[in-house]
């Protein structure tokens, strides 16, 4: 089957569905082609292809439930895809909140959103591989101390996304992207550190020039080397832009309406409320052309939008699709998000903090005596709490300037501090992925060390 026939299949099991006794009946094709090229020591390691595509169907009969998915396209395939969301339907309990969007909340935004790039499909192997290779060169020559590899990757998708409902919804769009990225290993007298870098982009010509990847991600290995210990300490702490995007990540778990209406977040029951220092606004916005978080519509088929979830650090918005909208009795902020199978989730957009007026070195300079945060490891963050405890490499800053490395810490605190003592927010915001945040300084947070 043909990719410009998807749509017309998404629609006729929609009604195969409804045949089949569904009220209603939502399906997802989704179907993708990837490439990751492989080289460590200026070898090709390995190659990797593969295409997937699949149809997933959600039928309701009355407030029940069904779903199911299926690789078989094929007429037989689609019979057995319909009748096993009937089946699980015909068992499942009924949900009060459960059901499409309204017709008059379904859409999808008009425009080139910039998502798909021809020239990803007709990049060839050779082209692949040696991008990877010179990636991974200037990382090997940029000082002698660059000893060894763990290699550099390139890899791209193409895909497509197709959705339709029995309401009268059906949308359908292309994606692509390209990343390139490369982890040397420094080395000297006892001291080995590895660290990484990379660029992605819609296309290939909106990729960061292979040397510079290496280049940057030979630095970044290099000024780990000798690293120590601190002893523990209460300090300002600044995030670099890649670890400052975990704090979005947190975040985000805590304004997702599923943890909302199930209490399992710090930020239930605080809407309208000062959460943030006011130098603080986050936005998710899924409609901001060439971004990886942008959209036309969600995976129930309603618009995407811009949500402002924090404005100047009061709590403006959760973040929703239909389902936890109804348990909040609230409105959907077209944020749902789904693979083949099951119920929409709740996903974000673009979701990022807006940027502030300071450089990274203006930042850096402010701090007398500090943790610069450039790597970040382990999951301790209670969202139903806001505790925070992350182990932490990165720089140590002595009078403004970075003085020495630093691994083996943790950094803790808790959100309902760090949000409000988020001091100064940095210039640099700048999108390798659907979450973004620039450097960022807190004014105080423990540190952990000997």
């Amino acid at each position: 089957m043909n990719s410009e026939d998807l749509p017309e299949l998404a629609a006729d099991i929609v009604r195969r569905a409804q045949a089949a006794g569904a009220g209603d009946a939502e399906c997802t094709i989704s179907e993708g082609d990837e490439f990751s090229a492989n080289v460590r020591m200026r070898e090709v390691e390995s190659l990797k292809e593969a295409g997937s595509r699949g149809a997933g169907l959600r039928i309701l009969i009355g407030k029940h439930t069904g779903s199911s998915y299926t690789s078989d396209l094929s007429s037989e395939g689609i019979e057995r895809l319909v009748k096993q969301a009937v089946e699980l339907a015909d068992v499942t309990t009924e949900d009060p909140h459960a059901g499409l969007p309204e017709t008059d909340e379904l859409g999808s935004i008009s425009g080139d959103l910039e998502l798909y790039s021809a020239d990803v499909a007709r990049l060839g192997t050779q082209l692949k591989i040696e991008t990877a290779k010179r990636a991974e060169d200037a990382a090997l020559g940029a000082d002698p101390r660059i000893s060894n590899s763990e290699g550099a990757s390139f890899d791209t998708h193409t895909g497509r996304h197709i959705f339709a409902n029995s309401r009268g919804f059906a949308g359908a769009y292309a994606t692509s992207y390209c990343a390139l990225g490369v982890s040397p290993v420094a080395r000297e007298g006892d001291s080995m550190e590895r660290d990484y870098w990379y660029t992605m982009a819609r296309g290939y010509a909106g990729l960061e020039p292979a040397e510079q990847v290496g280049r940057i991600a030979a630095e970044r290995a290099l000024r780990r080397l000798h690293a120590v210990k601190v002893e523990t300490q209460k300090v300002p702490v600044v995030f670099e832009p890649r670890t400052a995007r975990s704090l979005l990540d947190n975040l985000f778990e805590a304004v997702h309406g599923m943890s909302i209406y199930r209490h399992e977040s710090f930020l239930a029951g605080k809407l309208g409320e000062k959460i943030a220092s006011e130098n603080v606004t986050v936005v998710d916005d899924a409609t901001i052309p060439g971004l990886f978080g942008t959209s036309p519509f969600d995976d129930e088929g309603v618009p995407s939008r811009r949500t402002v979830v924090i404005e100047k650090g009061v709590l403006k918005s959760y973040l929703l699709n239909c389902y936890a909208a109804r348990k909040l009795g609230l409105k959907t902020t077209g944020n749902a998000s789904r693979g083949l199978t099951g119920n929409a989730g709740i996903g974000h957009g673009n979701f990022f903090l807006e940027q502030g007026d300071q450089t990274q070195e203006q930042i850096i300079r402010s701090v007398r005596n500090g943790l610069f945060v450039t790597e970040l490891l382990g999951f301790g963050v209670n969202i139903v709490t806001g505790d925070y405890s992350r182990g932490a490499a990165g720089l140590w800053i002595r009078n403004g300037e970075l003085a020495f490395a630093v691994s083996e810490v943790t950094i803790a605190g808790n959100l309902k501090d760090i949000l409000p003592g988020l001091e100064t927010i940095g210039c640099d915001l700048e999108f390798r992925g659907a979450v973004a945040a620039p450097t960022l300084k807190i004014g105080e947070m423990t540190v952990g060390g000997r």
